[in-house]
């Protein structure tokens, strides 16, 4: 059967999460289904960006980056040699407009392929790692078994990201499919401070932080979990 193969394959290729999404309707996606892979961070960074970005830490990010790739590319090319249409979205294929969107957020195939939920620090929450990973997507037609939709938000009354936000960027409002980004978290003062830590702490020009998953209570029972 496609669906198990392919996820054995992609499995073995690397990737630690797997999900197909039905993308029917979604707004920028001229394919009908996705399928959106996760890495976890590793739980020795998670520890060492407790108290803000290392360079590590920096290194780690484009590592994982790196692993996406080559895992959506490789799964592409399985799926082209059965004669399906496949694209994979790597990194060097996602463009950001000036405030800071893309066309298809690979957190929107994400939710839709089951993997999690967009939490209120605004990023994918996955059951297992909480928000401590990075995901990437592949668009294709090949008839696969689709996922059910994460379509609620399962974060309780928490609200640690929001708290811990160095830039105080988060609303604390709950998300729904419907909810705009802008409703959840201001990017630009998202990504202000991150460029402002990064410089300070590293002396690098690059925008990430961690804080705001760090704290997440899932993200902390993978860290103290085996």
């Amino acid at each position: 059967m496609l669906s198990d193969e392919f996820r054995s394959f992609l499995l073995d290729a690397g990737a630690k999460l797997i999900g197909f999404a039905d993308m029917d309707g979604v707004p920028g996606c001229a394919y009908p289904r996705a399928v959106s892979v996760a890495l976890p961070v590793p739980r020795h960074i998670l520890r060492e960006i407790a108290d803000g970005p290392t360079r590590s830490y920096y290194y780690m990010y484009h590592e994982l980056n790196n692993g996406l790739n080559r895992i959506i590319t490789s799964g592409a090319e399985y799926l082209r040699a059965r004669g399906y249409a496949a694209e994979p979205v790597t990194t060097d294929a996602v463009k950001q407009t000036p405030d800071h969107r893309t066309a298809l957020p690979h957190k929107t195939a994400a939710v839709r392929a089951g993997l999690g939920w967009i939490g209120r620090n605004c990023l994918l929450v996955t059951p297992e790692y909480g928000p401590a990973v990075r995901i990437s997507t592949l668009l294709t037609d090949a008839p696969l078994n689709c996922a059910r939709p994460v379509l609620e938000l399962r974060c309780g009354e928490c609200r640690a990201c929001v708290f811990a936000c160095p830039a105080q960027a988060l609303s604390g409002k709950t998300w729904t499919p419907e909810t705009d980004r802008d409703e959840i978290v201001n990017a630009e003062k998202c990504m202000e401070k991150e460029l402002e830590l990064m410089k300070s702490r590293t002396g690098l020009d690059f925008d990430i932080c961690g804080k705001c998953f760090v704290v997440c209570p899932y993200a902390k029972k993978y860290l103290n979990c085996c």
